[in-house]
Protein backbone atom coordinates (compact mmCIF):
# COMPACT_ATOMS: atom_id res chain seq x y z
CA UNK A 1 0.00 0.00 0.00
CA UNK A 2 1.36 3.66 -0.65
CA UNK A 3 1.68 5.27 2.41
CA UNK A 4 0.80 8.55 1.25
CA UNK A 5 -2.68 8.17 -0.90
CA UNK A 6 -3.64 4.56 1.17
CA UNK A 7 -4.16 3.15 -2.33
CA UNK A 8 -3.17 -0.60 -2.73
CA UNK A 9 -2.96 -2.90 -5.63
CA UNK A 10 -5.88 -6.01 -5.93
CA UNK A 11 -5.48 -9.15 -4.75
CA UNK A 12 -6.53 -12.62 -6.22
CA UNK A 13 -10.11 -12.67 -5.45
CA UNK A 14 -11.65 -14.21 -2.65
CA UNK A 15 -15.10 -15.16 -1.20
CA UNK A 16 -16.19 -12.06 0.84
CA UNK A 17 -16.85 -12.93 4.50
CA UNK A 18 -19.28 -9.79 4.30
CA UNK A 19 -20.52 -7.73 6.98
CA UNK A 20 -23.73 -9.02 7.70
CA UNK A 21 -25.39 -8.77 11.16
CA UNK A 22 -23.52 -5.28 11.89
CA UNK A 23 -25.39 -3.77 14.97
CA UNK A 24 -25.34 -0.53 16.47
CA UNK A 25 -21.75 -1.40 17.99
CA UNK A 26 -20.64 -2.08 14.72
CA UNK A 27 -21.57 0.86 13.16
CA UNK A 28 -21.00 3.29 15.05
CA UNK A 29 -17.31 1.91 15.60
CA UNK A 30 -16.97 2.09 11.69
CA UNK A 31 -18.06 5.77 11.60
CA UNK A 32 -15.77 6.50 14.54
CA UNK A 33 -13.27 5.09 12.20
CA UNK A 34 -13.86 7.07 9.41
CA UNK A 35 -14.39 10.54 11.58
CA UNK A 36 -10.72 9.42 13.07
CA UNK A 37 -9.09 9.39 9.63
CA UNK A 38 -10.99 12.16 8.27
CA UNK A 39 -10.21 15.02 11.24
CA UNK A 40 -6.75 13.62 10.22
CA UNK A 41 -7.42 15.87 7.27
CA UNK A 42 -5.13 12.87 4.91
CA UNK A 43 -9.11 12.99 2.29
CA UNK A 44 -8.31 17.16 1.61
CA UNK A 45 -5.09 17.08 -0.78
CA UNK A 46 -5.80 16.69 -4.63
CA UNK A 47 -2.66 14.36 -4.89
CA UNK A 48 -5.10 11.76 -2.33
CA UNK A 49 -8.79 12.28 -4.32
CA UNK A 50 -6.79 11.55 -7.79
CA UNK A 51 -5.17 8.80 -6.26
CA UNK A 52 -8.31 7.07 -5.01
CA UNK A 53 -10.47 7.74 -7.83
CA UNK A 54 -7.79 6.35 -10.25
CA UNK A 55 -7.75 3.28 -8.09
CA UNK A 56 -11.23 2.93 -8.87
CA UNK A 57 -10.94 3.66 -12.04
CA UNK A 58 -7.78 0.86 -12.42
CA UNK A 59 -9.96 -1.66 -10.61
CA UNK A 60 -13.38 -1.50 -12.42
CA UNK A 61 -10.99 -1.96 -15.84
CA UNK A 62 -8.94 -4.59 -14.33
CA UNK A 63 -11.90 -6.85 -12.50
CA UNK A 64 -14.53 -6.01 -15.41
CA UNK A 65 -15.26 -9.72 -15.94
CA UNK A 66 -15.60 -9.96 -12.44
CA UNK A 67 -18.16 -7.10 -11.88
CA UNK A 68 -19.99 -8.41 -15.24
CA UNK A 69 -20.10 -11.79 -13.78
CA UNK A 70 -21.68 -10.38 -10.95
CA UNK A 71 -24.31 -8.24 -12.68
CA UNK A 72 -25.07 -11.55 -14.92
CA UNK A 73 -26.10 -13.44 -11.74
CA UNK A 74 -28.15 -10.57 -10.14
CA UNK A 75 -29.93 -9.47 -12.74
CA UNK A 76 -29.23 -11.59 -16.02
CA UNK A 77 -27.27 -8.62 -17.71
CA UNK A 78 -25.29 -8.97 -21.00
CA UNK A 79 -21.41 -7.94 -20.51
CA UNK A 80 -22.41 -5.67 -23.48
CA UNK A 81 -25.28 -3.75 -20.83
CA UNK A 82 -22.94 -4.84 -18.05
CA UNK A 83 -20.25 -2.20 -19.23
CA UNK A 84 -22.23 0.28 -20.86
CA UNK A 85 -24.57 1.18 -18.01
CA UNK A 86 -22.66 0.13 -15.18
CA UNK A 87 -18.65 0.03 -15.84
CA UNK A 88 -18.29 1.89 -18.75
CA UNK A 89 -20.46 4.49 -16.98
CA UNK A 90 -18.88 4.83 -14.22
CA UNK A 91 -15.49 4.83 -15.90
CA UNK A 92 -16.45 7.93 -17.70
CA UNK A 93 -18.10 9.24 -14.46
CA UNK A 94 -14.33 9.38 -13.34
CA UNK A 95 -12.60 10.08 -15.78
CA UNK A 96 -14.36 13.28 -16.77
CA UNK A 97 -14.22 13.98 -12.88
CA UNK A 98 -10.24 13.41 -12.96
CA UNK A 99 -10.22 16.27 -15.79
CA UNK A 100 -11.94 18.98 -14.22
CA UNK A 101 -11.77 18.12 -10.25
CA UNK A 102 -8.33 20.61 -10.15
CA UNK A 103 -11.03 23.53 -11.45
CA UNK A 104 -13.87 22.89 -9.70
CA UNK A 105 -11.72 23.15 -6.30
CA UNK A 106 -10.46 25.98 -6.94
CA UNK A 107 -12.07 29.63 -4.88
CA UNK A 108 -13.63 32.01 -6.70
CA UNK A 109 -13.74 35.34 -5.88
CA UNK A 110 -16.29 37.28 -5.15
CA UNK A 111 -16.98 41.33 -5.88
CA UNK A 112 -17.15 43.04 -2.45
CA UNK A 113 -19.87 46.53 -2.13
CA UNK A 114 -17.89 49.58 -1.71
CA UNK A 115 -19.26 49.87 1.61
CA UNK A 116 -16.37 47.10 3.17
CA UNK A 117 -13.67 48.28 0.54
CA UNK A 118 -10.56 47.65 0.69
CA UNK A 119 -11.96 43.78 0.93
CA UNK A 120 -11.42 40.38 -0.61
CA UNK A 121 -14.51 38.04 -0.52
CA UNK A 122 -13.94 34.27 -2.21
CA UNK A 123 -15.66 30.71 -1.69
CA UNK A 124 -13.79 27.66 -0.69
CA UNK A 125 -14.99 24.05 -1.18
CA UNK A 126 -14.56 22.22 2.25
CA UNK A 127 -15.53 18.56 2.23
CA UNK A 128 -18.22 17.25 4.67
CA UNK A 129 -17.02 14.85 6.57
CA UNK A 130 -18.01 11.49 6.65
CA UNK A 131 -20.97 10.38 4.16
CA UNK A 132 -23.25 7.15 4.10
CA UNK A 133 -24.77 5.93 0.52
CA UNK A 134 -27.30 3.88 0.31
CA UNK A 135 -27.61 2.08 -3.09
CA UNK A 136 -30.42 0.27 -4.71
CA UNK A 137 -30.57 -3.22 -6.75
CA UNK A 138 -31.35 -2.08 -10.22
CA UNK A 139 -28.18 -0.67 -11.17
CA UNK A 140 -26.03 -1.98 -8.21
CA UNK A 141 -22.94 -0.94 -9.31
CA UNK A 142 -22.96 2.05 -11.16
CA UNK A 143 -25.49 3.36 -8.50
CA UNK A 144 -23.24 2.29 -5.40
CA UNK A 145 -19.85 4.03 -6.95
CA UNK A 146 -20.69 7.20 -8.85
CA UNK A 147 -22.05 8.95 -5.42
CA UNK A 148 -18.90 7.66 -4.16
CA UNK A 149 -16.70 8.97 -6.68
CA UNK A 150 -18.12 12.37 -6.09
CA UNK A 151 -17.59 11.77 -2.28
CA UNK A 152 -14.17 11.10 -2.41
CA UNK A 153 -13.48 14.22 -5.66
CA UNK A 154 -15.18 16.04 -2.84
CA UNK A 155 -13.03 15.41 -0.30
CA UNK A 156 -15.03 13.02 2.15
CA UNK A 157 -14.84 9.37 4.10
CA UNK A 158 -17.60 7.40 2.62
CA UNK A 159 -19.77 4.12 4.34
CA UNK A 160 -21.00 2.28 0.78
CA UNK A 161 -24.36 0.36 1.66
CA UNK A 162 -24.99 -1.78 -1.40
CA UNK A 163 -28.22 -3.52 -1.67
CA UNK A 164 -28.87 -6.96 -0.35
CA UNK A 165 -31.31 -7.95 -3.26
CA UNK A 166 -28.01 -8.17 -5.98
CA UNK A 167 -26.12 -10.19 -3.49
CA UNK A 168 -23.60 -11.15 -5.83
CA UNK A 169 -22.32 -7.59 -7.01
CA UNK A 170 -22.56 -6.68 -3.13
CA UNK A 171 -19.95 -9.25 -2.44
CA UNK A 172 -17.98 -7.98 -5.26
CA UNK A 173 -18.04 -4.93 -3.69
CA UNK A 174 -17.11 -5.60 0.28
CA UNK A 175 -14.09 -7.82 -1.44
CA UNK A 176 -12.51 -5.12 -3.85
CA UNK A 177 -13.33 -1.71 -2.70
CA UNK A 178 -11.07 -2.30 0.97
CA UNK A 179 -8.31 -3.60 -1.68
CA UNK A 180 -7.94 -0.64 -3.81
CA UNK A 181 -9.59 2.09 -1.80
CA UNK A 182 -7.78 3.63 1.32
CA UNK A 183 -9.37 1.10 4.32
CA UNK A 184 -9.36 4.08 6.50
CA UNK A 185 -11.26 6.09 5.15
CA UNK A 186 -13.87 3.79 3.18
CA UNK A 187 -16.00 1.11 4.11
CA UNK A 188 -18.55 -0.96 2.92
CA UNK A 189 -21.46 -2.57 5.01
CA UNK A 190 -23.08 -5.47 3.73
CA UNK A 191 -26.33 -6.45 4.72
CA UNK A 192 -30.45 -5.53 4.63
CA UNK A 193 -32.58 -3.70 6.57
CA UNK A 194 -31.02 -4.42 10.03
CA UNK A 195 -27.89 -3.16 9.11
CA UNK A 196 -28.75 0.00 7.12
CA UNK A 197 -31.18 0.79 10.15
CA UNK A 198 -28.00 0.75 12.49
CA UNK A 199 -26.36 2.82 10.42
CA UNK A 200 -28.97 5.53 10.22
CA UNK A 201 -28.55 5.33 13.84
CA UNK A 202 -25.82 7.05 12.95
CA UNK A 203 -24.79 10.66 12.54
CA UNK A 204 -23.54 11.39 9.38
CA UNK A 205 -22.66 14.52 6.95
CA UNK A 206 -24.09 13.46 4.47
CA UNK A 207 -27.05 10.27 3.38
CA UNK A 208 -27.06 9.91 -0.29
CA UNK A 209 -29.89 7.41 -0.77
CA UNK A 210 -31.09 6.10 -4.11
CA UNK A 211 -34.33 4.23 -4.22
CA UNK A 212 -38.24 4.71 -3.98
CA UNK A 213 -39.90 7.20 -1.61
CA UNK A 214 -41.35 4.40 0.73
CA UNK A 215 -37.44 3.98 1.85
CA UNK A 216 -36.88 7.55 1.05
CA UNK A 217 -39.28 8.82 3.59
CA UNK A 218 -37.63 6.54 6.55
CA UNK A 219 -34.37 7.73 5.67
CA UNK A 220 -34.67 11.43 5.91
CA UNK A 221 -36.60 11.00 8.99
CA UNK A 222 -33.96 9.03 10.35
CA UNK A 223 -31.57 12.24 9.00
CA UNK A 224 -33.14 14.77 10.71
CA UNK A 225 -32.66 13.57 14.42
CA UNK A 226 -29.12 14.75 13.46
CA UNK A 227 -30.15 17.70 11.21
CA UNK A 228 -28.12 15.85 8.56
CA UNK A 229 -28.07 16.76 4.71
CA UNK A 230 -30.01 14.29 2.37
CA UNK A 231 -30.12 13.43 -0.77
CA UNK A 232 -32.84 11.52 -2.65
CA UNK A 233 -32.36 9.75 -5.81
CA UNK A 234 -35.98 8.03 -6.32
CA UNK A 235 -38.45 7.43 -9.22
CA UNK A 236 -41.82 8.28 -10.49
CA UNK A 237 -44.11 7.32 -13.81
CA UNK A 238 -41.57 9.14 -16.67
CA UNK A 239 -44.21 9.38 -19.57
CA UNK A 240 -43.02 9.55 -22.84
CA UNK A 241 -45.43 11.83 -25.13
CA UNK A 242 -45.89 10.63 -28.84
CA UNK A 243 -46.87 13.97 -30.84
CA UNK A 244 -48.78 13.10 -34.57
CA UNK A 245 -46.09 13.95 -36.94
CA UNK A 246 -43.48 12.14 -35.15
CA UNK A 247 -41.22 9.48 -37.03
CA UNK A 248 -43.04 6.88 -35.02
CA UNK A 249 -40.75 4.24 -36.27
CA UNK A 250 -37.60 5.96 -34.71
CA UNK A 251 -39.54 6.51 -32.04
CA UNK A 252 -40.62 3.27 -31.12
CA UNK A 253 -37.08 2.13 -31.72
CA UNK A 254 -35.61 4.76 -29.01
CA UNK A 255 -38.08 3.93 -26.23
CA UNK A 256 -38.14 0.13 -26.92
CA UNK A 257 -34.35 0.52 -26.06
CA UNK A 258 -35.15 2.83 -23.03
CA UNK A 259 -38.14 0.94 -21.57
CA UNK A 260 -36.60 -2.71 -21.75
CA UNK A 261 -32.83 -2.45 -21.05
CA UNK A 262 -32.09 -3.93 -17.90
CA UNK A 263 -35.92 -5.90 -18.35
CA UNK A 264 -37.29 -2.40 -17.63
CA UNK A 265 -36.09 -2.36 -13.94
CA UNK A 266 -34.47 1.34 -14.46
CA UNK A 267 -35.63 4.65 -12.84
CA UNK A 268 -35.59 6.92 -15.60
CA UNK A 269 -37.00 4.58 -18.33
CA UNK A 270 -40.34 5.37 -19.73
CA UNK A 271 -42.68 4.57 -17.44
CA UNK A 272 -45.99 4.75 -19.89
CA UNK A 273 -46.75 6.10 -23.08
CA UNK A 274 -48.94 9.32 -24.11
CA UNK A 275 -49.78 8.59 -27.68
CA UNK A 276 -51.42 11.94 -28.87
CA UNK A 277 -54.62 12.15 -31.27
CA UNK A 278 -54.37 9.65 -33.61
CA UNK A 279 -50.65 7.82 -33.27
CA UNK A 280 -52.15 5.23 -30.83
CA UNK A 281 -53.05 2.43 -33.40
CA UNK A 282 -49.69 2.38 -35.38
CA UNK A 283 -47.52 3.22 -32.64
CA UNK A 284 -48.30 -0.35 -31.38
CA UNK A 285 -47.06 -1.77 -34.19
CA UNK A 286 -44.23 -0.19 -34.49
CA UNK A 287 -43.24 -0.63 -30.84
CA UNK A 288 -43.96 -4.20 -31.46
CA UNK A 289 -41.79 -4.47 -34.46
CA UNK A 290 -38.81 -2.48 -32.53
CA UNK A 291 -39.51 -4.92 -30.10
CA UNK A 292 -38.68 -8.42 -32.41
CA UNK A 293 -36.16 -6.35 -34.08
CA UNK A 294 -33.78 -5.60 -30.91
CA UNK A 295 -34.59 -9.00 -29.10
CA UNK A 296 -35.77 -11.55 -31.79
CA UNK A 297 -39.25 -13.83 -32.04
CA UNK A 298 -38.55 -15.15 -28.59
CA UNK A 299 -36.59 -12.99 -26.39
CA UNK A 300 -36.21 -15.29 -24.00
CA UNK A 301 -33.68 -16.80 -25.57
CA UNK A 302 -31.92 -12.87 -26.40
CA UNK A 303 -28.32 -12.72 -24.49
CA UNK A 304 -29.65 -8.70 -24.67
CA UNK A 305 -32.65 -9.18 -22.49
CA UNK A 306 -32.70 -9.63 -18.49
CA UNK A 307 -34.20 -10.92 -16.00
CA UNK A 308 -36.94 -9.81 -12.97
CA UNK A 309 -34.73 -9.41 -10.08
CA UNK A 310 -36.80 -11.85 -7.50
CA UNK A 311 -39.96 -13.40 -7.24
CA UNK A 312 -41.98 -10.92 -5.32
CA UNK A 313 -41.00 -8.30 -8.32
CA UNK A 314 -42.32 -11.01 -10.90
CA UNK A 315 -45.28 -11.42 -9.43
CA UNK A 316 -45.73 -7.68 -8.65
CA UNK A 317 -45.20 -7.26 -12.30
CA UNK A 318 -47.57 -10.55 -14.01
CA UNK A 319 -50.26 -9.13 -12.25
CA UNK A 320 -50.60 -5.92 -13.78
CA UNK A 321 -50.91 -7.87 -17.30
CA UNK A 322 -54.28 -7.89 -17.54
CA UNK A 323 -54.47 -4.38 -17.24
CA UNK A 324 -54.86 -3.70 -20.87
CA UNK A 325 -55.02 -5.25 -24.09
CA UNK A 326 -51.75 -6.81 -24.85
CA UNK A 327 -50.08 -5.59 -28.72
CA UNK A 328 -46.89 -7.44 -27.83
CA UNK A 329 -45.04 -10.21 -25.22
CA UNK A 330 -47.14 -10.77 -22.04
CA UNK A 331 -45.12 -14.19 -21.73
CA UNK A 332 -43.92 -15.24 -18.30
CA UNK A 333 -41.96 -17.41 -16.64
CA UNK A 334 -41.50 -17.46 -12.83
CA UNK A 335 -39.16 -20.01 -12.07
CA UNK A 336 -36.41 -18.07 -14.74
CA UNK A 337 -37.86 -14.63 -13.43
CA UNK A 338 -38.25 -13.66 -16.94
CA UNK A 339 -41.05 -11.61 -18.22
CA UNK A 340 -40.89 -10.84 -22.29
CA UNK A 341 -41.36 -7.30 -23.20
CA UNK A 342 -44.88 -6.20 -22.85
CA UNK A 343 -46.74 -3.47 -24.78
CA UNK A 344 -50.65 -3.01 -23.49
CA UNK A 345 -52.94 -0.75 -25.36
CA UNK A 346 -56.14 0.53 -24.21
CA UNK A 347 -55.63 1.11 -20.36
CA UNK A 348 -57.89 2.79 -17.57
CA UNK A 349 -55.88 5.72 -16.30
CA UNK A 350 -57.14 4.83 -13.10
CA UNK A 351 -56.43 1.31 -13.17
CA UNK A 352 -53.31 -0.78 -11.33
CA UNK A 353 -50.80 -0.16 -14.05
CA UNK A 354 -50.94 3.31 -14.34
CA UNK A 355 -50.72 4.19 -10.16
CA UNK A 356 -47.06 2.92 -9.50
CA UNK A 357 -44.07 3.32 -11.02
CA UNK A 358 -44.21 0.09 -12.62
CA UNK A 359 -40.26 -0.82 -12.42
CA UNK A 360 -40.27 -3.68 -14.84
CA UNK A 361 -41.07 -4.11 -18.74
CA UNK A 362 -44.26 -3.32 -19.36
CA UNK A 363 -45.23 -0.50 -21.26
CA UNK A 364 -48.70 1.04 -21.44
CA UNK A 365 -50.16 3.30 -24.02
CA UNK A 366 -52.83 5.54 -22.88
CA UNK A 367 -54.78 7.51 -25.40
CA UNK A 368 -54.98 11.41 -25.13
CA UNK A 369 -56.52 13.73 -27.82
CA UNK A 370 -54.22 16.25 -28.05
CA UNK A 371 -51.13 18.39 -26.48
CA UNK A 372 -53.46 20.25 -24.01
CA UNK A 373 -54.85 16.49 -22.63
CA UNK A 374 -51.32 15.70 -22.68
CA UNK A 375 -50.15 18.78 -19.93
CA UNK A 376 -52.87 18.26 -17.82
CA UNK A 377 -52.45 14.53 -17.92
CA UNK A 378 -48.86 14.78 -16.44
CA UNK A 379 -49.45 17.54 -14.25
CA UNK A 380 -51.92 16.50 -12.33
CA UNK A 381 -49.89 13.69 -11.20
CA UNK A 382 -46.44 13.73 -8.99
CA UNK A 383 -43.67 14.73 -10.68
CA UNK A 384 -41.59 12.31 -12.71
CA UNK A 385 -37.97 11.77 -12.41
CA UNK A 386 -37.75 12.46 -16.69
CA UNK A 387 -40.15 13.30 -19.46
CA UNK A 388 -39.60 12.09 -22.57
CA UNK A 389 -41.09 13.48 -26.14
CA UNK A 390 -41.21 12.08 -29.75
CA UNK A 391 -42.17 15.32 -31.77
CA UNK A 392 -41.47 17.28 -34.59
CA UNK A 393 -42.89 20.21 -33.60
CA UNK A 394 -41.17 23.30 -32.06
CA UNK A 395 -44.19 24.74 -30.42
CA UNK A 396 -44.76 21.13 -28.53
CA UNK A 397 -41.15 21.13 -27.15
CA UNK A 398 -41.29 24.65 -25.70
CA UNK A 399 -44.91 23.87 -24.67
CA UNK A 400 -43.64 20.96 -22.45
CA UNK A 401 -40.49 23.06 -21.56
CA UNK A 402 -42.50 25.58 -19.96
CA UNK A 403 -45.89 23.93 -18.71
CA UNK A 404 -44.60 20.93 -17.01
CA UNK A 405 -41.81 19.99 -14.39
CA UNK A 406 -39.78 17.01 -13.81
CA UNK A 407 -36.21 16.16 -13.38
CA UNK A 408 -35.28 16.15 -16.32
CA UNK A 409 -36.67 16.56 -19.98
CA UNK A 410 -35.93 14.63 -23.30
CA UNK A 411 -36.55 15.03 -26.91
CA UNK A 412 -36.11 12.39 -29.36
CA UNK A 413 -34.43 9.81 -26.76
CA UNK A 414 -35.12 8.70 -23.14
CA UNK A 415 -32.56 7.65 -20.39
CA UNK A 416 -29.28 9.32 -22.26
CA UNK A 417 -29.21 12.22 -20.09
CA UNK A 418 -27.47 10.43 -17.48
CA UNK A 419 -24.66 10.21 -20.14
CA UNK A 420 -23.79 13.71 -20.18
CA UNK A 421 -21.47 14.82 -17.66
CA UNK A 422 -22.38 18.34 -17.40
CA UNK A 423 -26.36 17.48 -16.77
CA UNK A 424 -27.09 17.29 -13.11
CA UNK A 425 -28.97 13.72 -12.20
CA UNK A 426 -32.09 14.03 -9.73
CA UNK A 427 -36.01 14.41 -9.15
CA UNK A 428 -38.18 17.39 -7.99
CA UNK A 429 -41.09 16.71 -5.51
CA UNK A 430 -41.73 12.89 -5.33
CA UNK A 431 -39.20 11.84 -7.60
CA UNK A 432 -36.35 13.40 -5.39
CA UNK A 433 -34.25 16.14 -4.09
CA UNK A 434 -30.70 17.25 -4.77
CA UNK A 435 -29.07 16.43 -7.46
CA UNK A 436 -25.35 14.84 -8.94
CA UNK A 437 -22.89 13.88 -11.28
CA UNK A 438 -20.10 15.65 -12.69
CA UNK A 439 -19.02 18.93 -11.05
CA UNK A 440 -22.72 18.67 -9.32
CA UNK A 441 -21.56 15.75 -7.33
CA UNK A 442 -18.53 17.82 -6.12
CA UNK A 443 -21.33 20.25 -4.78
CA UNK A 444 -23.56 17.72 -2.98
CA UNK A 445 -20.73 16.45 -1.18
CA UNK A 446 -19.36 19.53 -0.22
CA UNK A 447 -19.82 22.94 1.74
CA UNK A 448 -19.28 26.29 -0.61
CA UNK A 449 -17.65 28.37 2.69
CA UNK A 450 -17.76 31.90 2.43
CA UNK A 451 -14.70 33.58 3.30
CA UNK A 452 -14.15 37.53 3.83
CA UNK A 453 -10.45 39.29 4.21
CA UNK A 454 -10.59 42.96 5.46
CA UNK A 455 -7.06 45.14 6.60
CA UNK A 456 -7.74 46.49 10.04
CA UNK A 457 -6.61 50.03 9.26
CA UNK A 458 -9.64 52.26 9.23
CA UNK A 459 -7.74 54.88 7.38
CA UNK A 460 -7.65 52.78 3.99
CA UNK A 461 -11.43 52.50 4.89
CA UNK A 462 -11.63 55.91 5.21
CA UNK A 463 -9.59 56.63 1.79
CA UNK A 464 -11.57 54.22 -0.05
CA UNK A 465 -15.22 55.29 0.50
CA UNK A 466 -15.43 58.77 2.15
CA UNK A 467 -19.03 58.69 2.76
CA UNK A 468 -18.00 56.82 5.74
CA UNK A 469 -16.57 59.90 7.24
CA UNK A 470 -19.84 61.42 7.13
CA UNK A 471 -21.73 62.26 10.60
CA UNK A 472 -23.97 59.67 9.65
CA UNK A 473 -22.11 57.20 9.43
CA UNK A 474 -20.03 57.80 12.90
CA UNK A 475 -21.53 54.68 14.91
CA UNK A 476 -20.62 52.26 11.88
CA UNK A 477 -17.12 53.67 11.98
CA UNK A 478 -16.15 52.91 15.60
CA UNK A 479 -16.00 49.45 14.15
CA UNK A 480 -14.94 49.28 11.03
Amino acid sequence: MNASTGVSTPTAPHPAAGTDGTTDADAAATVARLNAAFATGRTRPLAWRTAQLRALRRLLVEQEEVFAAALKADLGKSPTEAYLTEIGFTVNEIDHTLRHLARWLRPRRVPVPLALAPARARTVREPLGTVLVISPWNYPLQLALAPLVGAIAAGNCAVVKPSELAPATSAALAHWLPQVLDPQTVAVVEGGVPETTALLEQRFDHVFYTGNGTVGRIVMTAAARHLTPVTLELGGKSPAVVDPGADLAAAARRIVWGKFMNAGQTCVAPDYVLAIGDTGPALEAELAAAIREMYGEDPAGSPDYGRIVNERHFDRLTALLADGRTVAGGEHDRATRYLAPTVLADVDPESPVMRDEIFGPVLPIVRVPDLDAAIAFITARDKPLALYAFTSSAQTRRRLTAETSSGALAFGIPNAHLSVPGLPFGGVGESGQGGYHGRRSVETFSHTKAVLSKPLALDTLRLAYPPFTSGKSRLLRRFM
